[in-house]
């Protein structure tokens, strides 16, 4: 289980990340159980970091519906994200990307089912097209489709973030 750990933490941590916006232990800890108790269903013709990424997501998508997930919600204060993030860069800076990181997981979690799918497959959970292709039985042509449309509905809702950057750059 250390090997498991030791080859796939990274990208169970930013699964983890990606999903809730924050890095959650318990979370990674349920991942390493259920990847254990469910050693003997795992089919050695894909790829071993694929399917405990696929677990990974399952439970962060679990925790997003749970009640748990939106009592934390409530009860997280912005002085309690600044406070838990090292960082050199200032409180501002650090509001402003967290807020930034927000909008765009709430933007991605608007996008239709099939398209939010696919989407994450690739940004977070760094399937090819063709891996994305085979888990969700779809040609190949209509990956390539739905996250083109993706990309295009997350850069029209999301454009206003690039104006930001920009006259943030222009100000320094």
């Amino acid at each position: 289980m250390k090997k498991i750990i030791e080859q796939n933490g990274y990208k169970i941590r930013n699964i983890i990340k990606n999903f809730t916006g924050e890095y959650n232990q318990d979370l990674e800890q349920e991942v390493y159980v259920k990847t254990f108790l469910n050693l003997d269903k795992y089919i050695e013709k894909n790829k071993f970091s694929a399917w405990i990424c696929t677990i990974a997501s399952n439970i962060c998508k679990d925790y997003l519906k749970s009640s748990k997930f939106r009592l934390n919600q409530n009860t997280t204060t912005n002085e309690d994200i600044l406070n838990n993030i090292p960082s050199t860069k200032t409180p501002e800076e650090i509001y402003s990307s967290k807020e930034r990181q927000k909008i765009i997981l709430r933007e991605i979690n608007r996008l239709p089912k099939k398209l939010k799918e696919a989407i994450i497959l690739l940004e977070f959970e760094d399937y090819s097209y063709e891996q994305i292709s085979s888990k969700l039985k779809i040609p190949l042509g209509t990956v390539k489709s739905r996250i083109n449309s993706a990309r295009a509905i997350l850069k029209e809702k999301l454009s206003f973030l690039l104006k930001e950057g920009i006259d943030e750059d222009n100000e320094k």
